[in-house]
Formats: C-alpha cells, structure tokens, sequence
C-alpha cells in the first residue's frame, strides 16, 4: 500500500524530474506523439471535447507537471487558464514555457481553491497515479472546485489493475475513472466519453467529459 505522502515523495525525487525530461514536448511534438500513440492528435480531441464551451471559462488543470495541456488549450482559445503541480521543477519550467498561465504548488488531496471557483477542472494522465485508498479524496476535490465540467483522459480498465511502473509498485493504476466520478457524485451526467485505443498494441484510454446537473 502506498499512502500520498510517499507518492509525493516520488513524484518530487529524481523519477519526478526524469519524467519531465522524458516528457518535455512543444506543442507540436505533443500532436505528433499522439498521432503515432492513438492515431489522432491531441488538438483534435481537445476541439471535438471542449471545441463548443465558451473560451472565456475559467480552467484548472490538476497536475499539470509544465503545462503542455495548459498551453494546447491557450493555443484553442482559452484564456483563464490554472494549474497546480506537486514537483518544484516542473513548476519553475511551466512558468518559463507558459505566458499568461497561472501556474502554482499543489496537490489533488487538497486543492488550493474555492468550492465551485472553477468551470471546468481537468486531470491528463494523472488519476492512474493516485493510490486507491486516495483516488476517491481526489475525485471530490476536483467535483468541489468546479461548478460545471470535469474533463479526464487516463488509462481506462473495467476494473481496477495495477500495473507495474518502470520497475516500481504502488504508483499506476487503469480504472474507469469516469465511471468513479459519476458513482461518487450522481449529479455528474456524462456529456461524452471516448475508448482510444493504441495503434501498436491493445491498451486503451478513454476521455470524458461530464457535467453537473
């Protein structure tokens, strides 16, 4: 069992850092990479998602490491753009990347803002991170801080699988993380979901979009 405070810990040690390396892509190189992952971009599903929300709500992503979704939805047109990130590194690199973003420390176990301040907070390949005993805190934390939309894009199972994480236990995880959302708050109506399955293997992520209703 892993509790937050170790994978905290993780994530702000040098396997934190080494994943930022691994995973520092311009705008560009990000559509690229999803293109020769899911055989569609990252741009084309953030369009078919949020493409009809007004571009003027108020967005937090949670775990944004240095912005690279933060910067995609800059590039669509959206203007009122936060994100919060547990690693100090990536924080400092996210600033030096991002112009007009507003990038601060914080964790999904207690996010740093008002009930209801956000109209839509995200996660990207985060959740899948989150140990099972924490996953429904973290959940309710994002459902507190929006007052509409929760938009994902994780690793997707039926059920919960562990899954072993370049040599390391305790840190990922596929579930339906959508379907958590909806049981934990039943004001959550699903807007639209998506299985994407990978061009050179059988895995699958989804994305989703709900609402509160």
């Amino acid at each position: 069992m892993t509790n937050s405070n170790e994978q905290i810990k993780f994530w702000q040690d040098n396997f934190g850092k080494e994943y930022t390396g691994r995973n520092t892509f311009s705008i560009k190189e990000l559509d690229r990479f999803y293109l020769d992952t899911y055989g569609v971009t990252r741009s084309t599903l953030n369009t078919e998602f949020l493409g009809n929300l007004d571009k003027d709500i108020k967005i937090l992503e949670v775990g944004c490491n240095i912005a690279q979704q933060l910067r995609h939805l800059q590039q669509l047109g959206f203007k009122n753009l936060y994100g919060i990130e547990i690693q100090h590194d990536a924080i400092e690199k996210a600033k030096s990347l991002t112009k007009d973003i507003n990038i601060i420390y914080g964790s999904g176990l207690d996010i740093p803002f008002k009930d209801n301040w956000f109209d839509l907070v995200f996660t990207s390949g985060v959740l899948i991170h989150i140990a099972p005993e924490n996953i429904d805190k973290v959940i309710n934390e994002i459902y507190r801080c929006t007052n509409k939309h929760v938009w994902g894009f994780e690793y997707y199972s039926e059920n919960l699988e562990e899954i072993d994480y370049r040599g390391n236990k305790g840190f990922l995880w596929k579930n339906d993380f959508c379907q958590l959302f909806v049981n934990n708050h039943k004001d959550l109506k699903k807007v639209m979901e998506k299985k994407i399955k990978y061009t050179q293997n059988d895995n699958v992520d989804m994305m989703y979009l709900l609402e509160k209703v």
